[in-house]
């Protein structure tokens, strides 16, 4: 069975005209459900994470700082949030769905998401809309239970994976590897163990032939037992804070090709969402509702 990760607290207020799309986590189980990709059996609730994992991937000076709203109004500002305990509680929700569906994915061959994908956030510090990194946290998890012993992280968001680099940049039990437009966020970049960066405006069909050379290789060269799957659609030519020239179709196709990889090579695979600005809440749904429909149509 399908399982995805969602709570309602996903959906925060933000202040009138911020430009994180919040109504997203709202809408896309609704659509799942609406056009019967999903029932109500296919969802989890997660309740919030124990503090010992988050810690495994953050700083204790961080995270304390962090549940005791005591960061600093520059941190906050960097984060792009109007810091709160809700806010906080949501961060600690969305990393125990990621912990869940991990487990899910070892059960089931793949599990989801539906928020997630905070790959922005390091050790220490939260930024763009990321205050705890939940695939970093997931990854640490099944690590310390030895659920996993060699991990690949294939992070497609259209910006680079900065903070992920930067939690596992010793540690070779974790494949880093970001796929992203290279003059955009973040300007300066870290150091992924694969780091592809693409030219502005890419289209479909350069994209995706870069991606069928590059993931199987790293499947054979690495030999992973997990993945986890940063499935951002900022990848779009209409994404706003994107600046590739991808089709929405383009965007299924990649996310074919990674979900296929992954069931041919019977490597458990987890989905979180990721980025997604298109000026069209429509588009933004649609793309993330392809991820799904694919996952159901190649694993069930």
């Amino acid at each position: 069975m399908l399982k995805i990760a969602f709570h309602p607290i996903y959906k925060h207020p933000l202040p009138k005209g911020h430009r994180f799309p919040m109504q997203k986590y709202d809408l896309l189980p609704k659509q799942l459900l609406h056009e019967g990709t999903c029932n109500k059996e296919n969802f989890f609730t997660p309740a919030k994470i124990k503090l010992e994992y988050v810690l495994r991937a953050h700083d204790d000076e961080y995270v304390n700082n962090l549940i005791d709203l005591k960061i600093s109004p520059r941190e906050a500002r960097k984060i792009g949030f109007p810091l709160s305990q809700e806010l906080v509680d949501r961060e600690l929700i969305i990393a125990q769905g990621t912990i869940t569906g991990s487990e899910y994915s070892l059960e089931y061959g793949i599990a989801m998401n539906i928020a997630g994908g905070t790959h922005h956030a390091y050790s220490d510090r939260g930024e763009a809309f990321c205050m705890l990194n939940d695939q970093a946290i997931a990854a640490h998890y099944l690590l310390a239970t030895q659920q996993a012993s060699k991990i690949l992280i294939v992070d497609l968001d259209v910006h680079q994976g900065n903070g992920t680099a930067q939690i596992f940049q010793h540690d070779d039990r974790v494949f880093t590897f970001s796929m992203h437009g290279a003059s955009n966020y973040p300007f300066k970049k870290e150091t992924s163990d694969l780091d592809v960066a693409l030219p502005n405006g890419l289209g479909d069909d350069e994209y995706l032939e870069i991606l069928f050379e590059t993931l199987p290789k790293l499947m054979d060269e690495q030999r992973p037992d997990f993945i986890f799957y940063l499935c951002g659609v900022d990848i779009l030519a209409s994404d706003k804070l994107g600046k590739l020239g991808c089709t929405l179709n383009g965007c299924l196709e990649r996310d074919r090709f990674v979900l296929e990889t992954c069931h041919r090579y019977q490597l458990p695979v987890q989905c979180s969402m990721g980025g997604g600005y298109s000026p069209e809440i429509k588009t933004i749904i649609d793309a993330h509702a392809n991820t799904f429909r694919l996952a159901k149509q190649i694993y069930f």
